[in-house]
């Protein structure tokens, strides 16, 4: 029987990272954008992902990321740790480690650039979540950034067959393979749209919530939404969902997350600092942030 998690629903935010000018970790703005998404209404929070541009940071820098959240967090929020890697000998140290520093479950990604079959993609998996038995596994699928796309069957079968193998964030954009697995999924595994504008629609169908961009701008709006969804209040949703269709399109014009740190520096919540080879969005990209900020009443 599938390991039951009674807290995975609703919006989980997918934290950046905040720099100093060194490039080092900014701890106080890290703390503060912590206290900012509780603050919000956001519950579940998720460091050392793909917006937190873990591609660059070391394993040490993980765990004191990971350390620093938890620490902030204080009880109020559910951690869940990236702790991916195109190499299956590392995802398993790292989901141990994130186990050991007490997060509450682990979001690994699809393995990347290797390629590997669906085979490959399920005993990868499945050597991760036997490597720390009692955490809640969440699999990430985002072929546009590995160049492996996890089929729908694959997915299914992890969820049937391993017991904390609990979720998976969907950002295949593919409504077909992401609405078999809604209408196939064995009973308690949660689907999470990886897409802020596909929030919306995927909840419709069933998905009980989102690991959001959008949200460490607009945590209360983001966590809202999916409230809304959840109770079935669809007019209202609908509603939410057009006022913020802006914000999800304007984060992803350049390489994520440069837009979205650009607005957490309009913000006031930290710096704006990036790791090479991401580099700062354009002026024209800029006015546009502050724009639709504005509109959203986040900054004047």
């Amino acid at each position: 029987m599938a390991m039951k998690v009674e807290w995975l629903r609703g919006c989980a935010t997918a934290l950046v990272t905040p720099f100093l000018a060194d490039g080092s970790i900014d701890e106080p703005s890290l703390r503060k954008l912590v206290d900012y998404q509780i603050d919000g209404g956001v519950r579940l929070l998720i460091p050392c992902g793909t917006t937190g541009e873990s591609a660059t940071t070391s394993e040490a820098e993980d765990q004191r990321i990971i350390k620093i959240v938890l620490e902030q967090a204080k009880g109020r929020a559910k951690v869940i740790a990236g702790t991916g890697s195109n190499s299956t000998h590392s995802a398993v140290q790292y989901t141990r480690d994130a186990a050991q520093l007490g997060c509450d479950g682990a979001l690994v990604v699809v393995p990347y650039y290797n390629k590997p079959t669906q085979a490959g993609v399920i005993e990868h998996f499945k050597a991760v979540a036997a490597a720390a038995p009692t955490l809640p596994i969440i699999l990430y699928n985002v072929p546009g950034r590995t160049a492996c796309n996890m089929l729908c069957a694959t997915t299914l079968q992890l969820a049937r067959e391993v017991k904390n193998i609990v979720a998976i964030k969907e950002a295949s954009g593919d409504m077909g393979q992401i609405g078999n697995i809604l209408r196939n999924r064995p009973e308690g595994f949660a689907v999470f749209s990886g897409d802020d504008a596909m929030t919306l629609p995927l909840m419709a169908l069933g998905a009980d919530g989102v690991v959001s961009v959008a949200s460490n701008e607009a945590p209360k709006y983001m966590s809202e939404l999916c409230n809304l969804c959840l109770k079935g209040e669809w007019e209202s949703a609908r509603r939410l969902h057009f006022k913020l269709l802006p914000l999800m399109e304007v984060n992803f014009i350049e390489s994520s997350p440069g837009p979205v740190k650009a607005a957490m520096a309009m913000l006031g919540i930290m710096q704006e600092h990036l790791r090479l080879p991401l580099v700062p969005p354009t002026p024209a990209t800029r006015e546009k942030l502050k724009s639709v900020l504005a509109e959203l009443g986040l900054v004047k």
